[in-house]
């Protein structure tokens, strides 16, 4: 991959929003740095990082791709209260169970959550705590 001043300010903006960012988000925090940017451009870098391998995409259902920086394997927790994704640890002894006997090769995994996030499940019981 050929050195890029947008493609390493969005990679900085990337690692810097440790909140698995949207592009928008990203495109938004790096044009105070960079005016000239345009979002097709944030897309077209994180297309590019995304298939170098440098980012990870987190695809939730209904939602825009958001973009992390953590390469290793690991699962995500998307929150349909608040909207945040939050990293989680996986077994990768429970993976391999899982393709135990098969003949295939994984190359990449991703696992999404939906449900809420320890902060609204917290509220939530408290709320219907509160109402017994």
């Amino acid at each position: 991959m050929r050195y890029s001043k947008q493609r390493e300010l969005v990679l900085q903006k990337v690692r810097a929003l440790c909140d698995h960012p949207t592009a928008e988000e990203i495109y938004r925090t790096a044009l105070r740095e960079c005016p000239g940017l345009s979002l097709g451009t944030v897309y077209r870098n994180l297309n590019s990082l995304v298939e170098a391998g440098r980012v990870r995409r987190v695809s939730i259902p209904g939602q825009p791709d958001r973009f992390d920086h953590t390469l290793p394997w690991h699962g995500h927790l998307y929150c349909t209260r608040c909207g945040s994704v939050t990293d989680l640890a996986m077994d990768s002894d429970a993976i391999r169970r899982l393709l135990a006997g098969r003949r295939v090769q994984v190359t990449d995994c991703a696992l999404t959550l939906i449900g809420l996030c320890e902060g609204c499940a917290a509220e939530t019981a408290a709320a219907a705590a509160a109402t017994v």
